[in-house]
């Protein structure tokens, strides 16, 4: 784990003293450099509750998958913004760059963190960069509004948290994470003491996430977002509620937090409907891709408000395919606007005709989205159910209807970007590079190996 910091914090530090003319190249190499030590985590994966542990930092099947998915999406992010970019001043590009590895290390000192204190301090550490990303390099004015939403969305709900520490601390006086184990709370607070602190913590990670209802910001920031910002953010920083929800479960797995968590069930599974619902009406495609991971975010927070094992394994098996799908959707979405200049559904269609090797990925990307088999998205999925069905069979029609939603609004995304007539006012379209066809590539490989062996993001 310190490797991994330490390699992280060394290419922070060397995208400010290469020369200009090996900046990209290296800061992609030490980039994957980086993913490969992280995927060294996987060695003792499925052996212990904790491992790689030292004084401050450990990981577990919890935060193993999540720390590689941070890792193997940062050369990604940087190889998808060269274009776009490497065309600015020198110190637009270096300030870039930087941003994305304080990001990478914020996420591993969250994602390994052993004590609360600083996981709320890497959790916090994340904003101010992605703030920068989107109010800097996003592509329109509106980017400053969105900055705002961000920031005062996620600050104002992160102070809550911040007193529910302090109370944990208070009580317990420890601030250990506990491995995951359910019905095993660490808190010796009055019953309706418990209840109000676990709420505390629920407000900061479900506008994190976010779920349906504590939403608004996430939109904004995706549509204002440059495409490294919109992968970053879809991919990683919204898994950053869902991972905390499955930490502090850990701690407030009582009775009393169970009354809490019966009525979020129901509001979350409402949830992912409505927003099923609200995609089809939408006219900007990042638009409708942000409103899709609202949708799935809320079923991700079932599964975890359940607390059952099932939902459990499901909300972390959908948070990672999740995580890389939504980032290959902003992708191909980036290199349709880098076209024709436009992210309106009316006008970008029609390029089966142009870019037919681009119709291929955009139909196994909308595919995996709507969870067909085998794919890691219907295992996640049919976890949820499962475990959503068994806790009230009432729930059964709107889950499942919310899940029919998703595939209508995937087919939708496949059918107007390739199947419509291509416009006429649009010419001398590029053709797709084999650096873009890497890029999805990398996308879609981690899938095959999660459907080889889906225990890799398993809680054992």
């Amino acid at each position: 784990m310190i490797y991994l910091i330490l390699s992280s914090t060394t290419a922070l530090i060397l995208s400010w003293i290469v020369p200009r003319n090996i900046m990209w190249p290296l800061n992609i190499i030490t980039s994957l450099v980086i993913t490969c030590i992280s995927l060294n985590l996987l060695n003792n994966h499925f052996f212990s509750l904790w491992h790689n542990l030292s004084l401050t930092f450990a990981t577990d099947p919890v935060a193993t998958p999540l720390l590689i998915l941070s890792a193997w999406l940062t050369p990604i992010a940087l190889i998808a913004s060269i274009k776009s970019i490497s065309a600015q001043p020198e110190l637009n590009q270096r300030s870039f760059t930087s941003m994305i590895f304080i990001i990478l290390i914020a996420l591993i000192l969250t994602f390994s963190a052993l004590e609360l204190t600083l996981f709320y301090v890497a959790f916090e550490t994340t904003l101010l960069p992605t703030l920068a990303l989107i109010s800097r390099w996003g592509a329109q004015k509106e980017r400053y509004q969105a900055g705002i939403y961000f920031l005062f969305y996620t600050l104002m709900g992160s102070l809550p948290l911040l007193i529910a520490i302090i109370a944990i601390f208070n009580s317990t006086e420890t601030l250990t994470f506990p491995p995951i184990l359910l019905n095993n709370s660490i808190l010796t607070l009055p019953t309706s003491l418990t209840s109000i602190w676990w709420v505390f913590c629920l407000i900061a990670f479900i506008i994190k996430m976010p779920i349906y209802g504590f939403h608004l910001w996430l939109p904004k920031a995706h549509v204002e977002a440059p495409i490294a910002g919109s992968m970053i953010l879809a991919a990683i920083l919204l898994k950053l509620g869902g991972y905390g929800l499955l930490r502090m479960i850990t701690i407030f797995s009582t009775p009393s937090s169970t009354t809490v968590s019966a009525p979020l069930i129901v509001f979350c599974i409402w949830g992912a409907l409505i927003t099923s619902i609200i995609c089809l009406r939408q006219t900007d495609l990042k638009a409708l891709i942000a409103y899709s991971s609202v949708g799935h975010m809320s079923m991700v927070a079932s599964g975890i408000f359940s607390l059952s094992l099932w939902g459990l394994n499901g909300a972390l098996t959908l948070m990672i395919a999740h995580g890389l799908i939504s980032s290959a959707l902003f992708c191909l979405a980036n290199l349709l606007y880098e076209r024709n200049n436009t992210r309106t559904l009316s006008i970008t269609r029609g390029f089966k005709l142009v870019a037919p090797l681009l119709t291929i990925w955009w139909t196994i990307t909308c595919v995996t989205n709507l969870g067909l088999p085998p794919t890691p998205n219907l295992i996640g999925e049919l976890l949820i159910l499962s475990t959503i069905i068994d806790w009230n069979t009432l729930s059964t029609p709107i889950i499942t209807t919310a899940t029919v939603f998703g595939a209508i609004y995937s087919l939708l995304i496949l059918s107007n970007t390739n199947n419509s007539p291509f416009p006429n006012f649009i010419s001398n379209v590029p053709p797709i590079l084999t650096s873009e066809h890497t890029l999805m590539a990398l996308h879609i490989f981690p899938l095959i190996l999660i459907i080889v062996n889906p225990s890799t993001v398993l809680i054992n």
